[in-house]
């Protein structure tokens, strides 16, 4: 029930992004400038999409690993792809320090998984098995594919603000003025930022459903993420890590940099850790319900 839910959530908020751009679009006045800046917005995300993994492996300096380096990382990403019938994903590690995991790539049969020496220090293997299902997820639900949407649309909705801003926008019978550039400018922007982060929350807390799910044991992902929620902001992510591709980790590798309170929320990219492990314990009621 939880996963159609949020399932609807994700494409409403994508719609909702949409409804904004064609809003903006219609103030500007015409449909060539809306027309441009989805294009150009298009072009740019489709390049991030294609090449994401790429750019995500290079910034995290990871590197590829093989069955000989690190059998156990192996072992659980071949069970659990064999259970989700998934093609074996390429297996990196990284150097970082900071304990996180990532998973990246056009679809399951263009995957790449990677973990940090952070995480492989701290979790046990039952706590790995969990964090790797949810990275397991983000593959099996196409989840770079519904950010890059999103990151289309919300770029676009900024293009044509800053083009209605230098290049005026609307009149007086559709609003226009001084209070129309200021929400062409600043409040689209906005407004289409808080949306495309909920629609990266949304992904997230799919992925811990679907993981929990394919593991079978939500505990594990729930114990997980305390011990990540309590080291990360302790140990710095490298700075070529960007606020762009904060949203590929299990846990927001930028999260020690910003303040905890409930206004910066609307502009994470992840749900709160509390929340997460609230639903995870719900799942693990569920399941032990069902097998009582």
């Amino acid at each position: 029930m939880q996963a159609g839910m949020n399932r609807l959530k994700t494409w409403v908020l994508i719609a909702a992004l949409g409804g904004l751009f064609v809003l903006v679009g219609a103030w500007i006045g015409g449909t060539h400038g809306a027309t441009v800046a989805l294009g150009l917005a298009l072009v740019f995300n489709v390049a991030m999409y294609w090449f994401s993994d790429r750019i995500a492996i290079a910034t995290t300096r990871s590197k590829p690993v093989t069955e000989q380096e690190y059998p156990q990382l192996y072992r659980i990403v071949r069970e659990l792809t064999q259970l989700e019938q998934m093609p074996m994903p390429a297996i990196y590690v990284s150097d970082m320090m900071q304990p996180n995991a990532f998973a990246t790539g056009r679809g399951p049969n263009h995957a790449s998984v990677a973990v940090t020496a952070g995480i492989l220090q701290i979790l046990d293997e039952r706590e790995l098995r969990g964090v790797l299902a949810h990275e397991l997820s983000h593959v099996r639900n196409r989840d770079i594919l519904i950010g890059s949407v999103a990151a289309a649309i919300g770029m676009s909705i900024t293009f044509l603000a800053r083009f209605a801003l230098f290049f005026g926008g609307g009149d007086d019978n559709r609003g226009g003025g001084g209070l129309g550039i200021l929400f062409a400018w600043l409040l689209a922007p906005i407004a289409a930022a808080i949306i495309q982060m909920a629609v990266s929350r949304s992904r997230e807390y799919q992925a811990d459903e679907s993981g929990a799910y394919l593991s079978h044991d939500p505990g594990a992902l729930a114990n997980a993420l305390r011990k990540l929620e309590a080291t990360t902001r302790q140990v710095p992510a490298p700075a070529s890590v960007s606020p762009a591709e904060a949203h590929l980790f299990i846990m927001n590798p930028l999260a020690g940099r910003r303040g905890r309170s409930g206004f910066g929320n609307l502009f994470s990219t992840h749900p709160p850790t509390e929340r997460r492990i609230q639903r995870l314990d719900e799942i693990a009621r569920q399941l032990g319900s069902q097998t009582g």
